[in-house]
């Protein structure tokens, strides 16, 4: 039997002329630019601050959920603002204790094609189109960083503050990993992959972060946190 079916056209790719180019990429750079203007006018504004991240699928009754939502309260007893991605999951626990203590609850938003919905516990916020200006906001100039267990954009976070403070573009600042049980088989792969086979970091490098499963500890680490100036200095006096 003949085939008479004839195969898809292809439609011929026209590539942008250097006006469009130019005119794309002035776009691109406008936006950018808005976003860490209007990006670092708003975070400036809150003087101390802890970074809360983990993952946007843990549930009400997640035990995870349940220490977020706990710490974030207790932080925001200490004066601290807390700072998410605004998101469900962790995000939405840790929003809702620092507004169920009645302290600043802070969420940085991501527009998504697939929408993402703000949770409900939010003081303040604002919208995100690009992920790596958000991300410059959520880690700027915290007092801590804390991460509960959680996905990519969990685990792109973790390391991108580990490297920062690995290689000394910003200051030692607490990190605080919530959970063992998630953290610490991660934790045995960079010893012994890592560190031990291949010699990809240091063994010190491990140190740089306290894994718990207790909030007061957590919230001792905090407590104790030097303030920062927004420019990678400490500031002892709180």
């Amino acid at each position: 039997m003949i085939n008479t079916t004839q195969p898809d056209k292809k439609i011929p790719f026209e590539p942008l002329t250097i006006n469009e180019l130019e005119k794309s990429t002035a776009e691109r750079i406008m936006r950018i630019d808005d976003e860490f203007k209007r990006g670092f006018a708003f975070i400036k504004n809150m003087p101390k601050t802890v970074t809360i991240f983990g993952s946007t699928r843990l549930p009400e009754n997640n035990i995870h959920y349940k220490n977020a939502r706990d710490l974030a309260a207790q932080i925001s007893a200490l004066g601290f603002a807390v700072v998410t991605g605004g998101g469900p999951g962790i995000m939405e626990a840790a929003n809702r204790g620092a507004s169920e203590a009645g302290g600043q609850s802070i969420g940085l938003s991501i527009t998504l094609p697939q929408e993402q919905r703000a949770n409900p516990y939010l003081t303040s916020s604002m919208d995100f189109y690009y992920f790596f200006s958000r991300k410059v906001m959520l880690g700027f100039a915290a007092e801590a960083y804390v991460f509960f267990p959680g996905g990519f954009g969990t685990l792109d976070e973790f390391f991108e503050i580990l490297t920062l403070v690995q290689t000394g573009k910003i200051e030692k600042v607490p990190i605080v990993c919530m959970g063992r049980d998630f953290w610490y088989p991660l934790q045995a792969y960079m010893f012994e992959h890592m560190y031990t086979e291949h010699g990809s970091i240091e063994k010190n490098d491990l140190d740089l972060y306290t894994i718990t499963d207790d909030i007061s500890d957590a919230l001792e680490i905090i407590r104790q946190a030097p303030i920062r100036n927004g420019l990678g200095v400490q500031n002892t006096s709180k």
